[in-house]
C-alpha cells in the first residue's frame, strides 16, 4: 500500500507523504567523513544534530537528502513488494509513521538497497511512551511486527533477521523505574517476549525465504522460559502472554534468526537513542555535556530541578543511579533467553579481578629488558610481569633524546602500565599503536623478533605483540623512503624536529638539518 501524497500548489516542489506533512523541517549541511565535503540534510525541525549525521550515513549517495524522500525510497518498494503478494497490511503507513515517530528505522543496508545476511531493524523503546497513558505495548507489539515483515520483503533472501530494542535505560527511567531493580527485569523480559513472539509470528506468514528449518512456532521457542506473570507497567505483562500465545499456535518461522541486540548505528542516532541495547545510561550527560532525557525523567521522578541535583553534587551527593556492571550483567541474563543474537555478557569487576579495578603487581617481579635500535637511535624496554606471567608494566629509556620527548615517553609508559593494571588488553594497545609514524624511525637493530618500525611506539608494540601475544603474523612496516640531504641528491621535504638521519653521529646530524623558515 503506497501512501496518499500531498502535492502543494508551489512549483518545484517534491510531494509531502501524509505522515510528515505538517511538520517543520530545517536544513543542515554535516559529513560523516571530516576528510569529505558536507551533505545537506532536511529533517524535522526539533530533532538533534546527531540525527542528521545519521541520516547522511544512512542514505545513499552524497548529494543533497531530505529525510521523508530518503524514507519512501526503501519504504516504497516494501510497500509494493507486500500489495503484490496480498499482504493486506498498510506497511507503508506504518513504517512512515515508526519513523515519523521515532519509533524504528532500520539499518543502512536496506536504506541503501544492499544485500545483507542479516539486516537489522531497531525500535526505540522511549518513543513508546506517551507522558498521560505510559508505555504503548500494544503499539510496540504491532511495531514488531511491522519491522520483521519490512525486513523479510526488504532482503527476501536473507535467511536471518535482527529485529532489536534500544535505549532500555531511557524507557526505565521514564517510568519511574531504578535500572537494577527486579521490577526492570521483569520489564524487560516481557518486553523481549513481545519483539521474540511477534517477529515469530511475522516470520511465518513471510514470503518464503527458503526451507524452514523447525516445525512449528513451539519448537522454535523451545528452550525460551514463559513470559513473567506481572510486571509493574500497566498491560506489559498481558501483551507479552499474547505474544507468546502467537508464537506458539503460529507455524514454523521462514528465519533461522528474527531478534538481536545490535551494537549502536546510524539508525539509532536517526531515531535519537542515548543508550544502545539493553545498556544502562552510565552517564547522566550526553554528548553534548547537557543532561540526557533520561536524566531529566529521573530527576522528574524524584521531584527534583536541575538546580537542586547540582546543587546535591556539591555537596558530594549524587542525585543519579550509580550504574554497575552488576546490573548490566543481570538484565543481559535477563533478556537473552529470547533473543537470537547478543553482545557479550559484561563482566562483573568483582568476579574479574583486573577489569574495572587495579590489579596491583607484586612488590618483587619478573621481567626482562631489550636494548635495540630505530633508525639509529637506541632505547630500552623494560617490562613487569605478574605472578601469572602477564604483562603487567613497561618502562622506556632512550639514550640521547631532548629531555622533552624523554619525559613525554616516561610518562606515556606509565599511562599504559596503569591500563594494563586495570584490565585494558594488550591486544588493544597493540592495534591503537602500531604502524603510527613519526621520526625516529626506519631499520631495527638488536631484536630479531622485529626488523622495520615506523615509530619508536610501533617498535615497542610489535616487540610486544610477538612477545607477549605471539603474534608472528603481523605485516612489515612500510618506510617511507629514506632522506638523503646531504648526499646530492634533491631535497624533499623539510625534516620534522625529531627526524634525525639514521646515522647517529653528531657530525652526520649537523650535515643532516636544514632551515625550514627564513627567519624574516
Amino acid at each position: 500500500m503506497r501512501l496518499q501524497l500531498y502535492r502543494p500548489s508551489m512549483r518545484n516542489k517534491p510531494p509531502v507523504l501524509a505522515p510528515w506533512r505538517g511538520i517543520r523541517m530545517r536544513r543542515t549541511a554535516c559529513g560523516v567523513d571530516p576528510d569529505e565535503p558536507a551533505r545537506l540534510v532536511t529533517l524535522p525541525a526539533a530533532w538533534e544534530e546527531s540525527a542528521a549525521a545519521g541520516l547522511a550515513e544512512l542514505a545513499p549517495g552524497s548529494g543533497p537528502v531530505a529525510l521523508p524522500a530518503a524514507a519512501e525510497a526503501w519504504i516504497g518498494p516494501i510497500a509494493s513488494r507486500a500489495a503484490a503478494l496480498g499482504i493486506s497490511l498498510p506497511l507503508g503507513e506504518r513504517l512512515h509513521q515508526l519513523l515519523c515517530a521515532r519509533r524504528g528505522a532500520p539499518s543502512a543496508a536496506v536504506w541503501q538497497a544492499t544485500p545483507d545476511p542479516a539486516p537489522g531493524f531497531v525500535l526505540n523503546l522511549p518513543a513508546f511512551v506517551d507522558p498521560s497513558e505510559g508505555f504503548d505495548a500494544a503499539g510496540f507489539a504491532e511495531a514488531a511486527e511491522t519491522a520483521c515483515l519490512a525486513l523479510a520483503l526488504a532482503m527476501p533472501t536473507a535467511r536471518r533477521i535482527g529485529v532489536g530494542m534500544a535505549d532500555l535505560a531511557g524507557l526505565l527511567a521514564a517510568l519511574r523505574i531504578d535500572y537494577a531493580a527486579d521490577e526492570a527485569r521483569d520489564v524487560a523480559r516481557a518486553l523481549a517476549v513481545i519483539l521474540r513472539g511477534r517477529a515469530d509470528a511475522a516470520s511465518a506468514r513471510a514470503p518464503g525465504v527458503g526451507p524452514v528449518m523447525v516445525r512449528s512456532g513451539a519448537d522454535a521457542l523451545a528452550g525460551c522460559p514463559a513470559p513473567p506473570g506481572r510486571t509493574v507497567v500497566a498491560g506489559l505483562a498481558a501483551a507479552a502472554r499474547t505474544a507468546y500465545q502467537a508464537a506458539m499456535a503460529a507455524g514454523p518461522p521462514r528465519h533461522l534468526a528474527t531478534t538481536a541486540i545490535a551494537p549502536p548505528g546510524p539508525a539509532d542516532a536517526l531515531l535519537g537513542v542515548e543508550t544502545g541495547g539493553i545498556a544502562p545510561a552510565f552517564s547522566p550527560l550526553g554528548p553534548s555535556g547537557r543532561l540526557t532525557r533520561a536524566a531529566y525523567a529521573w530527576l522528574a521522578s524524584r521531584g527534583l530541578t536541575p538546580e537542586e541535583a547540582l546543587a546535591m553534587a556539591l555537596t558530594g551527593a549524587s542525585p543519579f543511579p550509580v550504574a554497575t556492571q552488576a546490573a548490566h550483567g543481570g538484565m543481559h541474563d535477563a533478556v537473552a533467553l529470547f533473543m537470537h543474537a547478543m553482545p557479550p555478557r559484561p563482566l562483573d569487576a568483582r568476579q574479574a579481578p583486573g577489569v574495572g579495578q587495579r590489579r596491583d603487581l607484586p612488590a618483587r617481579r619478573s621481567g626482562y629488558t631489550q636494548k635495540a635500535a630505530v633508525g639509529g637511535h637506541r632505547l630500552y624496554l623494560r617490562t613487569g610481569e605478574y605472578a601469572d606471567g602477564t604483562l603487567g608494566e613497561i618502562f622506556c629509556a632512550l639514550h640521547k633524546e631532548g629531555a622533552a620527548f624523554r619525559g613525554l615517553m616516561d610518562n606515556f609508559a606509565v599511562a599504559i602500565s596503569l591500563g594494563l593494571q586495570h584490565g585494558v588488553p594488550l591486544e588493544a594497545f597493540v592495534e591503537a599503536f602500531t604502524f603510527t609514524r613519526f621520526g625516529p624511525a626506519g631499520a631495527v637493530e638488536g631484536d630479531p623478533a622485529v626488523h622495520t618500525a615506523t615509530s619508536l611506539l610501533d617498535y615497542v608494540f610489535r616487540h610486544l605483540a610477538a612477545n607477549y601475544l605471539g603474534r608472528c603474523d603481523m605485516p612489515e612496516a612500510e618506510l617511507e623512503a629514506p632522506d638523503t640531504v646531504g648526499n646530492g641528491a634533491r631535497d624533499r621535504s623539510p625534516l620534522l624536529p625529531l627526524d634525525l638521519p639514521a646515522d647517529a653521529s653528531p657530525r652526520a646530524r649537523r650535515r643532516g638539518f636544514r632551515v625550514v623558515g627564513d627567519g624574516g
